[in-house]
């Protein structure tokens, strides 16, 4: 598997229309329009692996089980308990409008009864005996849900390919061109099966590294797939060739800059079934990821690692349960959207119907209000999706600053969705200048949840406020001068929190979290600034060094996180997940400190592709 990505981001005044990619044909946009829409998508990694419960191909690829005994693993594989119909229901009540499955991984047993020449297939050298692809592509066409099929041009198993594991090749191509068009023969045939069999919308091809499009003979594969789909969307796994993105595992921390991208995502850190991998991700922490791909413009595709029985692990099933319930009641605000806000409008996830006039705002917590800024015409309305009966009233100051109220609100358990809605399409202001509250002005706001989180953004932006106030590094002894109108609770809360307040600069650049930060001087700390009441915990994107602790500030407390998707092979950092005990918030704002092991260092460049999975 393997990612490609890069950065793209807006100048000047922007329209909800996107400038189209330079690389992408007028007459692709088309056929890419289904899968821009989708949003959501479920990947089924199933084969022989999940008898044993061992990592697909590649345990016997890096030589951790012999070949022989890897593969006796077809003995155990039943599909007894297999109800295709069942699955298709799952996914389709997941939310996801399309499913990839992995039809022949690189050990090279396909679950289709295939003819090409030396085979090893599901039906033929299985306890299944049994052709286990096609009543499931057949359920899922009669479902509307589109179908992809994943096929690994590496095939470890089969005599005809060059390559057997780590550490042994079975030939040179240079010297045995002829056994090599052999083996492009046998691939190219099992290709033309499945694209004339199931006819799929889309082909997700992985394995590409091992040999360039030249020995692939890509482009003569490309032919063989398009004479029966002419419109069949390929991943760019093809060594060169494909029509969208596919970063792995790690969660893009901005926009990548193809118009068409998809995360391929696992729910623990397996791809397939592997019972002692408990190491899930909460519903929560699923439903968040889908709308932070949904708010960089992408998708999301999921996977599930069936049993070898063909049944699907419960907390596969339950976190698919929980996404269908989410995805039902914002379904709007999912499906056809396009990329939202840049970070400087909104301090948050968001994306803009596919109309243009309307903005979705994704807030992964409960608080009295939400600013967008550079906003240069006024919504007709501003909503609750999917829940009519929440009251909602905006305001705005200093002319392009919106406020919207959310004191009323019944907030979702895990992201809810605020509408903001539109006459005509919409236009915001990219370089807007900073509202312009003075220190006094803050002092004297009434509300001490708006000083804080107005202290907060200018400081994010660079401009601390309080440097030579008379703010005290401790906040004991403070000299900042007050009128007959400060809030004492606003000075007490400063007080509280000093630490991240005194001689901080600007906070980290859009991607990296979803709210304000603020770093240290010697920038080996950073500051979340945490607004209400978090959904889960609280997550941080792309931040290379190893953590020391991470404290609630102003009060003490030690707090844990936990990080996922942290690939050893690969350099790219995991997320990671500070758990905020609900009864340590503070009322008004929460700060964390993360202490680094050295001064910050972020992960913000392009991601490579994979090259192994050693």
């Amino acid at each position: 598997m393997k990612n490609r990505w890069s950065t793209a981001f807006f100048l000047g005044l922007i329209a909800v229309s996107h400038p189209m990619n330079a690389q992408i044909k007028p007459d692709d946009n088309a056929k890419m329009e289904w899968f821009k829409n989708a949003k959501l998508g479920v990947f089924i990694h199933w084969g022989i692996y999940s008898v044993d419960g061992i990592s697909e191909s590649w345990s016997f690829f890096n030589n951790y089980i012999n070949h022989e005994n890897y593969m006796k693993q077809l003995g155990g594989f039943s599909a007894s308990q297999y109800k295709p119909d069942e699955w298709t229901d799952l996914i389709k009540k997941s939310g996801a409008q399309y499913a990839v499955i992995t039809t022949k991984h690189h050990d090279g047993v396909s679950l289709w009864n295939s003819k090409a020449e030396q085979s090893t297939t599901i039906p033929t050298h299985s306890l299944a005996k049994k052709d286990v692809l096609t009543p499931f592509v057949t359920s899922l066409q009669k479902s509307g849900l589109k179908t992809g099929l994943y096929y690994s041009l590496p095939d470890w198993s089969h005599p005809y390919y060059d390559i057997n594991t780590r550490t042994k090749k079975r030939y040179e191509i240079k010297n045995d061109p002829k056994r090599w068009q052999q083996f492009v023969n046998y691939y190219q045939t099992q290709l033309t099966e499945l694209s004339s069999q199931y006819h799929p919308d889309l082909l997700w091809f992985d394995g590409d590294w091992e040999h360039t499009p030249e020995e692939w003979q890509a482009s003569k594969t490309l032919d063989i797939l398009r004479k029966n789909n002419p419109n069949i969307i390929i991943n760019p796994r093809l060594n060169k060739h494909g029509d969208y993105d596919t970063p792995e595992q790690g969660i893009p921390i901005v926009s990548p800059s193809n118009k068409y991208w998809e995360l391929c995502y696992t729910m623990n850190d397996s791809w397939g079934y592997q019972p002692d991998d408990e190491n899930y991700k909460t519903p929560n922490m699923i439903i968040r990821t889908l709308a932070d791909v949904i708010s960089m413009g992408g998708n999301l595709l999921l996977d599930i690692g069936p049993k070898s029985d063909g049944t699907i692990p419960e907390k596969q099933v339950d976190i698919l349960k929980h996404l269908g319930r989410w995805a039902a009641k914002n379904k709007e605000a999912i499906y056809g959207t396009t990329k939202g806000l840049p970070f400087e409008n909104f301090k948050g996830k968001s994306s803009f119907s596919g109309t243009g006039k309307s903005v979705f705002l994704y807030l992964e917590e409960a608080k009295d209000f939400v600013k967008v800024y550079g906003l240069s015409s006024k919504p007709e309305a501003v909503r609750i999706v999917g829940d009519d009966s929440s009251k909602v009233n905006f305001s705005f100051t200093h002319d392009k600053t919106m406020t919207v109220d959310l004191s009323k609100v019944k907030f979702d358990q895990d992201v809810t969705t605020v509408e903001l809605v539109f006459k005509e399409k919409p236009l915001f202001i990219n370089k807007f200048p900073a509202d312009t509250y003075s220190l006094t002005d803050i002092l004297e706001q009434k509300s001490t949840k708006m000083a804080a989180y107005d202290l907060a953004n200018h400081l994010h932006g660079g401009n601390n406020l309080l440097n030579g106030s008379g703010l005290t590094s401790d906040g004991q002894d403070m000299k900042i001068q007050k009128t007959s109108k400060t809030n004492p609770e606003t000075l007490e809360w400063i007080s509280k929190h000093a630490e991240a307040l005194y001689e901080t600069g600007q906070g980290l650049p859009e991607g990296h979290y979803s709210g304000m930060s603020a770093l240290s001087k010697d920038r080996q700390t950073i500051y979340l600034f945490v607004e209400g009441k978090p959904t889960g915990p609280v997550a941080l994107k792309g931040i290379k060094n190893n953590v020391a602790r991470i404290r609630i500030v102003g009060e003490g407390s030690i707090i844990s996180h936990k990080v996922f998707n942290k690939l050893y092979w690969s350099d790219t950092p995991g997320m990671m997940y500070i758990d905020v005990p609900k009864g340590r918030l503070d009322k008004n704002m929460t700060v964390i400190a993360i202490l680094l092991d050295k001064p910050v260092e972020l992960h913000r460049e392009k991601v490579n592709a994979i090259e192994n999975n050693l």
